[in-house]
């Protein structure tokens, strides 16, 4: 499995519409040595940036994908700030809601955001995604 195999589970993750879904698309990535996970995100951009951030590290920690230390953090956080920048210049100042993806095989490492951009009664729909490469993490 390469980085764009695990930038694809973590699309994947983002995209599913239910949390049965998503559950049953993480598990069977699981399966195929994927740890993946998804966090919902909403608000101003500019103003839920470290929140997003912070979530996508926290969500991460929780369910085993990097170990608590700050080269795995910084990692999550350098691929959540790269899909961040790739959907701010048609989401500055608005409200969005969407989800995190995250997915992890090896030493690969994907962050994706999905999410609408709320304008009236107009929706606009980005994706952005970030890949990092970090040292394995051994169960």
């Amino acid at each position: 499995m390469n980085s764009t195999d695990v930038a694809k589970a973590a699309i994947k993750v983002a995209i599913t519409s239910s949390r049965a879904t998503e559950e049953q698309i993480i598990e069977a990535l699981y399966k195929h040595g994927v740890k993946a996970v998804a966090v919902d995100i909403g608000g101003d951009l500019i103003d839920s940036i470290p929140k997003i951030i912070e979530r996508a590290i926290v969500a991460s920690r929780r369910t085993g994908i990097i170990k608590e230390c700050h080269v795995h953090d910084g990692a999550v956080a350098g691929a959540a700030r790269e899909a961040i920048m790739q959907v701010s210049t048609k989401a500055t100042g608005l409200n969005v809601g969407g989800k995190i993806g995250i997915a992890r095989h090896k030493e690969h490492i994907s962050v994706c955001i999905f999410m609408s951009i709320g304008l009236l009664h107009l929706n606009e729909v980005v994706i952005g995604i970030g890949h990092r490469s970090i040292p394995e993490v051994k169960d």
